[in-house]
């Protein structure tokens, strides 16, 4: 597993322990005497820290305290499967299920298994986007009269008297409305990925703000901090769709910002945050191997947090806490994460009081 390095065989059959180390769930190997024996790759990126710390000690007190009927069963010698189970893993609050399967022949040995609830890798590809593949081969046919709409709108506007030019005014807003929801679902739809290429994530994040600001965001009603890594080397991904990805993400976290304080207030916070983790990277599997994925962009803001009924479900389609909202956002920040090979989690700090989107992308030296 992640404490032994894994030696393909050049033709031949991989064996368990490659097998288990390619695994993008954790798996931990829990003893007679209730001990952390051995744990994969994946473990070691959940838990936060290495193989070599991790032996020795109990999973409870890595991921707990646990809800205690689990805990009991934990130790047993029958099989356990735990859905939507709340864990900590330091400070971090997180769901995940959990599996504990008895080794027979092996008194009090348990191999657990962890996949956490809500992540990139667990989402499921029949659902979702799979859904948005009808309305994205409809699209054309649906545009054709829009866009016959919108001209019709646009001819009785200069036609008609002053008094009418409103209406006509808001066919043509709610046509371009609808033309945009459309393009939206097409991009989701899309089984065609952007080419990826060395790029500086700081230029990027930088001009995703810059390109709110130019628009009239109302980004400057919160506070900006940059907590960047200067020595963070280059990330490979798409610009223009890690541009738009930062953009998503960083307009979330003001929306969910704002409001702290009165007219002015800086109450309202948006921390955005780069750092190479190494040891704490996670991995997407890429032409059969495993890829490390070190480059992590962190968007926080100290709003209220995302409700709880949603918390599992905010990559999903046409799933929304706004009023307004289209619930597309974050779906095509997913893909579009997807689709350069990176990763997009989400958590609270309740103790922070801080809602965290972690976007994990390759480095452009490891991603060959």
């Amino acid at each position: 597993m992640a404490s032994i390095p894994i030696q393909p065989q050049p033709g031949g059959r991989p064996d368990a322990r490659s097998q288990l180390a390619g695994l993008i769930f954790a798996v931990v190997l829990i003893d007679g005497d209730g001990l952390i024996a051995e744990v994969n790759h994946a473990a070691e990126d959940l838990l936060g820290t290495s193989a070599v710390r991790l032996i020795g000690t109990r999973l409870s007190e890595r991921i707990g305290p646990l809800d205690p009927r689990v805990e009991a069963r934990l130790v047993g010698e029958e099989a356990l499967v735990a859905r939507d189970l709340a864990i900590r893993v330091g400070v971090q609050e997180t769901r995940a299920n959990l599996t504990a399967s008895p080794l027979g022949g092996y008194p009090g040995w348990r191999v657990v298994t962890l996949s956490q609830i809500g992540h990139d890798d667990n989402a499921n590809p029949a659902g979702g986007e799979a859904m948005l593949g009808a309305p994205a081969v409809l699209a054309h046919e649906i545009k054709n009269p829009l866009a016959a709409i919108r001209g019709a709108g646009q001819l009785a506007a200069r036609k008609l008297p002053a008094a009418d030019k409103k209406l006509a005014r808001m066919i043509i807003d709610e046509v371009d409305r609808i033309a945009r929801l459309i393009d939206r679902m097409q991009q989701l739809g899309s089984t065609r990925t952007a080419s990826v290429d060395p790029c500086n994530p700081h230029e990027a994040i930088r001009a995703a703000v810059a390109t709110m600001r130019a628009a009239g965001s109302t980004l400057g009603e919160v506070e900006i901090r940059e907590e960047f890594d200067p020595s963070l080397p280059p990330v490979l991904a798409n610009r223009d769709a890690l541009e738009q990805v930062l953009i998503n993400l960083i307009s979330n976290a003001r929306d969910a910002a704002l409001g702290r304080g009165g007219p002015g207030s800086k109450d309202g916070v948006v921390i955005v945050q780069t750092r190479f983790v190494s040891g704490l990277a996670f991995s997407a599997i890429r032409n059969g191997r495993a890829v490390p994925l070190p480059i992590e962009i962190t968007i926080s803001d100290n709003g209220p947090g995302i409700e709880p009924t949603l918390r599992d479900h905010v990559f999903e389609p046409f799933v929304s806490s706004k009023p307004s909202g289209q619930g597309l956002g974050l779906s095509l920040v997913r893909k579009l994460v997807r689709d350069m090979n990176g990763n997009i989690s989400h958590d609270r700090d309740t103790r922070a009081g801080l809602t965290h989107f972690r976007l994990h992308l390759p480095q452009a030296a490891d991603a060959i």
